[in-house]
């Protein structure tokens, strides 16, 4: 187990969690760790043998952002080229793999927007929460003017985006931004646990195919997301995730679904 551009990457059956780890910058962002932990999820991704993702921080911060650094940098000179790390940031977003934020402290800025691509939140009870570009002098980066609406509704993401205030887990739990505020030292478990439940018993192409469904069917009317999903489900019964699922609820034993991929 080791630590890559302040990402650590590590396996536990069919489980794989993607710790941030740069305790001298409390897991603050560069652009080498933004591309380490796409390539990381996408290595999770391609892997059959992993079923599920935790994506947590080292320490006492979730991810409280860009590094400030790079930012100085940036303010001091030319915008950056080269637009299309958002594919990283968003990594959890487009990867068929189910991936479980566990935010076990500050999650700020392009740290808040990893945590909202994830597919479930979990957070620590206490920890903290912002999306802080306002107060920076920037705008609602990397597509988080989609997400958080999605999220938390339009009211409370323009109120959350625009003041840039902090709020805690319990606040983001009654916003409907999280799904679960546990005790601290209780996360870890709780995240991996539900992870390996995903992992059990949910066949790894139907979640694939369900993200999908999310991102897409949403910006269809009803109807035709209906007939969308009604093609998915036909399709879905020549599968032999179907036979094997129904297959193990007979026999009373976990399922043996294939790889997604």
């Amino acid at each position: 187990m080791s630590t890559v551009d302040g990402v650590r990457y590590e396996t536990d059956g069919a489980v794989a969690t993607c710790t941030f780890d740069k305790p001298d910058r409390s897991n603050a962002m560069d652009v080498p760790m933004q591309a380490r932990y796409g390539a990381v999820l996408r290595q999770a991704d391609a892997d059959p043998e992993i079923r599920a993702v935790v994506v947590t921080g080292a320490g006492r911060a979730f991810c409280p952002g860009a590094d400030l650094g790079l930012l100085d940098t940036i303010a001091a000179g030319p915008p950056v080229e080269g637009g299309e790390n958002f594919r990283d940031v968003l990594a959890a977003a487009s990867v068929g793999v189910p991936v479980v934020a566990a935010i076990n402290g500050g999650c700020a800025g392009l740290g808040f927007v990893i945590a909202c691509s994830a597919d479930v939140r979990f957070a620590a009870a206490g920890a903290k929460f912002t999306t802080a570009f306002a107060r920076r002098g920037l705008i609602a980066e990397y597509g988080i003017a989609k997400l958080l609406p999605e999220l938390v509704g339009q009211g409370r993401a323009r109120d959350l985006l625009l003041s840039g205030r902090t709020f805690t887990a319990e606040q983001a739990l009654d916003y409907g931004l999280v799904q679960e505020v546990v005790p601290a030292g209780e996360l870890a478990s709780f995240a991996h646990g539900y992870a390996s439940e995903l992992a059990t018993h949910s066949a790894p192409r139907s979640m694939a195919v369900m993200k999908e469904q999310f991102a897409r069917e949403a910006l269809l009317p009803l109807p035709e997301a209906a007939r969308s999903a009604t093609e998915l489900m036909i399709e879905s019964f020549g599968r032999p995730e179907l036979a094997e699922g129904l297959a193990s609820w007979n026999e009373r034993r976990p399922p043996r679904f294939p790889p997604h991929r």
